[in-house]
Order: structure tokens, then C-alpha cells, then sequence
């Protein structure tokens, strides 16, 4: 079992009940595990050893919700300045023509992004799974995931419901229930690890109200519950959905999960800005939890989170980047920074610390997930996930005074070093093992080709478009 010492850090960030911090202080790990963290812990030497000096040390941030594959669907123009429903009109056309190879690349540069913005965890939800191609998409973000390093909860999508039923989606990329079933049945049996410090867990999770049928909902709750895994599905996060659900089904988004068996402390839903508020209270006190998306909510105009109501009510709050495409980037530190500011504009300059920020994407996405008992704050016993951030580089110069909000607030996108179970995974900010520009170059290549084969359909001119790349040879 290898050991790690990260020694004489200029400060280690606990995020413990206590909120401990270490100044000077050292961290010693065998395997995965912290064995021991502190000022004057007895251990001086290891396998490897990390000299700290002038590092702040925090924990892994933990995304809950994300769309990998939608990373080669960033800063399309025609899915700019439109909201959820048109937006989602606009790219399934492209994500018609995913390939499994297109899944491996994707999320190999999402979860690379991930990890250089210092997230040591992230949730995935893959629903789109295009007709006459291999339906084991979901392995390729997994391989991608064991590639990188990095901690993985792929949550098994559908979509069941096409516009030939009344549903959003085109039918070319949805999937009969039975398929749908039985696929999630082989990846929760193939890939599902409910240990401490297992580095892939499953969840079910049929897209949308307005993308699945009732059905199918409880038919994945049974199935879910059989196999004691979670359950994650988007929810409340326009008034489009809502709209849908009472017109089609009679019901509020929220009555349609207690008609389906998706309420319970096993559910985490996505975005849930239109809760109103004997909801909220509903949600906290059945013990459901929310990932938080604020840069996607905010770009596609769909709303503000009542994070403040859901924390008060007790709901387990986590953070999410939400999809490449509705956010454009994958950095978690930005995803800090913006959450951060969007509430303080909506609730007052005190109401939401850049502290209490830091809480929710540590010890809050753990608790959403399920995981609190192996990550989210740096303690003996836990999972060694963490990052760390050189104090001395010059965007930091005058702002040494409170190591906690450091990196929020400064709003740095890129940490110097993440280390996820033990393992270095970023060195002086980049992936250990792979080449950078290699991988962007095949990613981009991939995106353009995607976008090419959609354009026949679409009166748009993509011949300027491809002037405009500048794609790096390999």
C-alpha cells in the first residue's frame, strides 16, 4: 500500500464539524485513507513525499450534476441567447450524431477540466442515446473516468418519451422502456461499488417530466431500490416544465415524484428553482437533496435557486457545473465564485458566506450524494481527495488574508495540484499522464465533425465556421 506525506502546507483547509485549519500543518496517507493530519503529526517519512511550503491545502470539490457529453457542444451560436426548451430543440439535432468515441473524448475533456479546477468527485447524467448506435455509451465516460483518476457517479439516463408521444426530445434519440431497463440493470451489475472508497458508483436516472413517461418513472424507482443505489432526475427548473406537467399530467412537477416514488432521503433532483415553498419544506423534511447549478440557470434565463429556503427547510444542498453547453466551461472553482455572487445579489451581502459556498461543494455534495462517510473534508479516516493552490502566484499577490476564501473569491479557474484517493492526478496544473493538447486536439476535431453532419439539416453557413478553427495537428 503506497503512503503520501504532504508536508509543511502553508495552510490545510479541513472543512470538518469543526472547520479546522492546520497552519504549517502536514497530512499523512496510506492507500486512499488519511491516517493522519495536523501540526506535529509522527510520521516524517513516505513513498512519496509533496513539500507544501506555500500551498494551501482544501478538499476535493464534489459536482452532482453534470452532461459530459455536451462538452462539444460549447459556444454554438445558435443555442446562445435562448432558453431551456429551445436550447434543447437546438442541440438535440447534434447530439443525434454522438459516437461512442465521441463520449470517450468528451468526458475525458470535461472530467480533465474537473480536475484541474480542483473537483475530486463528479456526478454524470447520460440520457441520449441516438438510434443505431452502441447503447454501452455510459462505459465510455467510465473508461474516461478510470483513465483520468477520478472519482465517478455516472447516473444511467433515458428518455422514453419522444415528440411522436407528446414528449421534447426527436425520437432518434430516445430508447423503448424495456431497452432502457435492461441496460441500467448491466450497468448498476457491471460498474456499481458501494464501498467507502469506491471510485465508480451508479445511479438511475430518467431525464425529465417532460422526456419519460410515468411509467418508466416507477418503474426506475423499483429498480433503483432494488439494487440500493440512488436516484437523480432534473426537476422544477422552469416554468416551461411546470407548464408541461400541468397541462399534460395534471400535476406539479413535485406531485408527479410522490406519484412515482421519487421522494426520499435516496433522490437528488437538478436545478429545482420552482419549489414553492410548503415543497421546500416537503423536500427537507423527506430528505431529498438538490444539486445547485447557478452559471446554467443564470445563462439560459431559467431562474434563481431559493437557496436560502431549502437550506433553512434542512435540504441537503450540493453543487453542480450542469452541462458543458449551458455553462460552457467545467470548472468548479468558477462554479464557486458565481454561486457566491448570484446570492448575494438576490439575498443580501451577508447571507451566503464565500465559506459557507465552500461547505456546500465539499461536505453538502457529499451528503447529496451519499458519501459523506468517505469525502468531503479533509479528517482521519476519509478518502486523501484534495486540492491545493500555490499561494505565492501573482494573482494572489495582496489577498493573503483569509486562506478559506482565497480561491473563490479571487476567482481562479486552475489549482496547482488535485490528488483524488492518494494519487497526484494534477501536477503544476496539468493532467499527469496526458497530453493536453493531443486530447484537445482529437476533442475538437470530433466536436466539428458532430456539428458538420448536423449542418446538413440546418440553414447555417459552417463554412465560416470551419475558417474560423484553428485545430492543433497530432
Amino acid at each position: 500500500m503506497a503512503s503520501l506525506l504532504i508536508k509543511n502546507a502553508r495552510n490545510i483547509i479541513t472543512m470538518d464539524k469543526e472547520k479546522n485549519q492546520y497552519p504549517g500543518g502536514s497530512i499523512y496517507i496510506e492507500g486512499q485513507e488519511i491516517i493522519a493530519i495536523g501540526k506535529d503529526i509522527p510520521y516524517e517519512a513516505a513513498d512519496t513525499v509533496i513539500d507544501a511550503h506555500g500551498k494551501i491545502v482544501y478538499p476535493g470539490l464534489i459536482n452532482t450534476h453534470h452532461h459530459l457529453y455536451q462538452t462539444f457542444t460549447r459556444n454554438i451560436p445558435w443555442a446562445q441567447d435562448c432558453e431551456l426548451f429551445d436550447w434543447l430543440l437546438a442541440l438535440y439535432d447534434i447530439w443525434r450524431y454522438l459516437r461512442p468515441e465521441d463520449v470517450y473524448l468528451s468526458a475525458m475533456v470535461g472530467l480533465g477540466e474537473l480536475l484541474k479546477s480542483g473537483c475530486t468527485t463528479a456526478a454524470d447524467h447520460f440520457y441520449v442515446f441516438p438510434n443505431g448506435v452502441s447503447g454501452e455509451l455510459i462505459d465510455e465516460e467510465i473508461r474516461a473516468a478510470s483513465d483520468l483518476g477520478i472519482r465517478f457517479f455516472p447516473t444511467r439516463g433515458s428518455m422514453s418519451l419522444g415528440r411522436s408521444q407528446g414528449g421534447l426530445p426527436p425520437d432518434e434519440v430516445v430508447q423503448t422502456e424495456d431497452t432502457i431497463l435492461k441496460d441500467t440493470m448491466r450497468v448498476i451489475e457491471k460498474y456499481h461499488d458501494d464501498s467507502k472508497f469506491s471510485m465508480v458508483r451508479v445511479g438511475v436516472a430518467p431525464c425529465s417530466p417532460f422526456s419519460v413517461s410515468k411509467d418508466l418513472l416507477t418503474q426506475s424507482a423499483v429498480l433503483a431500490r432494488s439494487y440500493g443505489v440512488r436516484m437523480h432526475t432534473h426537476l422544477a427548473e422552469t416554468h416551461d416544465e411546470d407548464q408541461f406537467c400541468k397541462e399534460r399530467l395534471g400535476l406539479r412537477p413535485l406531485e408527479l415524484m410522490e406519484e412515482t416514488g421519487w421522494v426520499g432521503n435516496d433522490v437528488w433532483y437538478a436545478h429545482g428553482i420552482y419549489f414553492n415553498k410548503e415543497e421546500i419544506i416537503k423536500i427537507g423534511s423527506c430528505g431529498c437533496g438538490v444539486a445547485h447549478c447557478p452559471s446554467s440557470n443564470m445563462k439560459l434565463a431559467s431562474g434563481t435557486f431559493p437557496i436560502m429556503d431549502m437550506l433553512k427547510a434542512g435540504v441537503k444542498v450540493g453543487l453542480g457545473v450542469d452541462g458543458s453547453a449551458s455553462n460552457d466551461a467545467s470548472s468548479m472553482l468558477l462554479e464557486l465564485k458565481v454561486m457566491n455572487l448570484l446570492h448575494k445579489l438576490q439575498h443580501g451581502s451577508t447571507a451566503l458566506s464565500a465559506e459557507d459556498c465552500l461547505h456546500i461543494a465539499t461536505r453538502g455534495s457529499s451528503k447529496v450524494l451519499g458519501w459523506e462517510d468517505g469525502i468531503g473534508s479533509l479528517e482521519v479516516g476519509k478518502a486523501a481527495d484534495l486540492f491545493m493552490v500555490d499561494s505565492t502566484r501573482l494573482e494572489f499577490a495582496g489577498a493573503l488574508y483569509n486562506d478559506t476564501t482565497l480561491p473563490i473569491l479571487t476567482g481562479t479557474s486552475q489549482v496547482d495540484t488535485t490528488i483524488v484517493g492518494g494519487k497526484v492526478v494534477v501536477k503544476d496544473g496539468h493532467l499527469v499522464g496526458i497530453n493536453e493538447r493531443e486530447l484537445a486536439a482529437k476533442a475538437q476535431k470530433a466536436s466539428l465533425r458532430m456539428v458538420e453532419t448536423a449542418s446538413k439539416y440546418r440553414k447555417v453557413n459552417y463554412r465560416k465556421l470551419r475558417e474560423r478553427q484553428q485545430v492543433i495537428p497530432y
